[in-house]
Order: structure tokens, then C-alpha cells, then sequence
């Protein structure tokens, strides 16, 4: 499907599952591949110009309760119409190997506008750690975000390598209790062949364990039955640190999974892409008991769709489709 004028959500079938070289029908156009390359670049070198500030610990700022509609945006009220709890469900944000909170700028500002009010940054030192030991920080840092909060449950939102730490969280530290929702953007769930590059001396267990077949990915493959998280899980077809692509979508009998192919994004300008950013707000606003979307989420998508489509970023993003299940 193209996207001539503004920006379109589409809905196709289910992507085939990892390795399985299925991918949408529609395929990647050359202008649409000149546009994701441009996106990539472009973005990236947004991203390390906010590198240095991300290395700074977010000071936390809990929201004050209000009481009244009155100043509110219409995006606001909205949440708190649909759901009066989700507004101040935390957020969290969990970025990727030598990465920082950085990654999330455009994507936390758009929360926020949109009536979000308790979403942060974390800054973990995943460079130094395994999967594991990163996990048991993540845990920690949930159950602070929790007693700040008073709320029981989040949602966390994953770059790279990121989304790994958080899923062995939630299926093997019981985190499912506490994560309502786990998004993931360009996570390797069945590893990166980009991985098997390094000499095995170099010792960063972190990238062995990205491996196509490692341990760790084995562990995460084993059956989680009775899983309480509900998962949605992006993909860039342009994505050169995941190989293959496909590697990105999540395939697991166990879980509750939703997986989103978007046509000519990366690596790093998933994060960044506005399509990409509006259906995660679309998912977080729609929150229930079972973790599935109401079903008036339609409703909602079609009245936020103009203000986000990404019209701020170095190219025009608006012209890429996301297709989903």
C-alpha cells in the first residue's frame, strides 16, 4: 500500500515468524528505501548530538494529582475518559548496549504531550553486564517506579538490546506481575548474526549472548505459560544491527505478542519515527485487565493520526506505512 498524501496506519496479515524470510506483501520501493536511509542517517546523527546530555541521570519529578479537567489537552482528557488510571501508569524506558536515555527524546516528548504524565529514562550500564544481571537493575528500578507511584503495574518500553533485558525480566524474575505492557524496538528475539563479527576473546559476554542459539536466548524460548504481559514488538526492514530483520519480531507460543513491520525505518530511527511512536501511544492508552486494546481504539487512532504523524523530524517520515496484524 502506499501513502501518497499524510500519514496511514495499515493493517495486513500476521509477518511470518523469525527466520522465516516472510515479510508483507508489500514490498520496499526505491524511493521509499532512499527516504529510510536518509531517516536513519539523519536521525542518528540527532542522537549523538543529544549522546553527551543522555549520560546524565533524569531527575525524577513525580506529577501532581489533579482533580479537575480545566488546562488539560484534548489528548489528556481523552486518557482520562477512556481510563482513569492511565495517565499516571509509569512509563519506564529501557535503551540499548553502549546507549543511553538519549534514544528516547522524541519519543518521551510525544508521551508527555499526549497526557502521560509519569514516563522516565533509565540509564542501565549494559555494556558491562549480561542479560541476567541487567534484568535483576531493571527489576529494581520497577519496583522503585512502583512506590513512587503507588500503582502496581507499568509499562516498559525497550530499545535493542534493551528489549531482551526487559523480556528475561518478565519471563524469568516474574516480572509479568508488574509489567503490564512490554514494547520492543529492534530487540534481536532470536539474536543477530551482527553479533558472530565480534572475535569471541573480546570479552563482552553481552554480545555472545546476542548470538543466533546462545544460552540465554534458548532460555527465553523455553515455555512461559501463564505470562501476563502483553507484548508489541517493531521492526525495521532497514535495520542493519539486526540481522535479519525478521529477528525483531517475536515468536513464542506462550505470549501474548503483537508484531508491527515498519517499511523503510532502522535501527535507530525506530525510535523516531512518528507512525512508530503514535501506535505505541495508541497501545498504552488503551489498557485492561486482559492487556488487549478496547475497542474503541479505532476511534482514537483515526482523531490522533494528523497531529502525529512525524512532521518534525530531518525528512518526511509521513510517506512510510507501518503494517501490523
Amino acid at each position: 500500500m502506499g501513502m501518497d498524501n499524510g500519514a496511514r496506519v495499515t493493517h495486513g496479515p500476521q509477518p511470518g515468524p523469525p527466520g522465516s524470510g516472510r515479510r508483507p506483501a508489500r514490498s520496499l520501493s526505491l524511493p521509499t528505501a532512499v527516504r529510510g536511509v536518509a531517516a536513519e542517517a539523519a536521525w542518528m546523527a540527532t542522537h549523538l548530538a543529544f549522546y553527551p546530555v543522555g549520560l546524565i541521570a533524569e531527575r525524577l519529578r513525580e506529577p501532581v494529582d489533579r482533580y479537575t479537567m480545566t488546562g488539560l489537552s484534548a489528548h489528556h482528557r481523552s486518557l482520562l475518559v477512556g481510563d482513569v488510571s492511565v495517565p499516571g501508569t509509569p512509563i519506564l524506558l529501557l535503551h540499548g548496549w553502549i546507549d543511553n536515555r538519549s534514544i528516547f527524546t522524541k519519543l518521551v516528548r510525544t508521551l508527555r504531550r499526549r497526557g502521560f504524565s509519569r514516563v522516565s529514562t533509565l540509564n542501565l550500564p549494559l555494556y558491562a553486564t549480561d542479560i541476567a544481571s541487567a534484568a535483576r537493575r531493571l527489576d529494581r528500578h520497577v519496583e522503585e517506579a512502583c512506590d513512587r507511584s503507588g500503582y502496581s503495574r507499568v509499562c516498559v518500553i525497550a530499545h535493542s538490546l534493551g528489549g531482551l533485558v526487559a523480556r528475561y525480566y518478565v519471563q524469568k524474575l516474574g516480572g509479568d506481575e508488574r509489567v503490564h505492557t512490554l514494547v520492543t524496538l529492534g530487540t534481536p528475539h532470536t539474536g543477530t548474526r551482527a553479533a558472530r563479527l565480534m572475535p569471541a576473546r573480546v570479552p563482552y559476554p553481552l554480545l555472545r549472548q546476542l548470538r543466533p542459539g546462545s544460552p540465554v536466548l534458548r532460555e527465553l524460548a523455553e515455555p512461559a505459560p501463564g505470562c501476563r504481559t502483553r507484548f508489541l514488538c517493531f521492526a525495521g526492514d532497514l535495520d542493519q544491527l539486526v540481522v535479519p530483520p525478521e529477528s525483531a519480531l517475536l515468536d513464542h507460543p506462550d505470549l501474548d505478542v503483537r508484531n508491527v513491520w515498519a517499511p523503510g525505518s532502522g535501527h535507530h530511527s525506530l525510535t523516531f519515527n512518528g507512525l512508530v511512536v503514535h501506535e505505541i501511544a495508541i497501545a498504552l492508552s488503551r489498557l485492561d485487565e486482559s492487556g488487549e486494546p478496547a475497542e474503541d481504539s479505532g476511534r482514537t487512532e483515526d482523531a490522533d493520526r494528523t497531529e502525529d504523524a512525524d512532521r518534525t523530524g530531518p525528512v518526511d517520515e509521513g510517506q512510510t506505512a507501518v503494517q501490523s496484524r
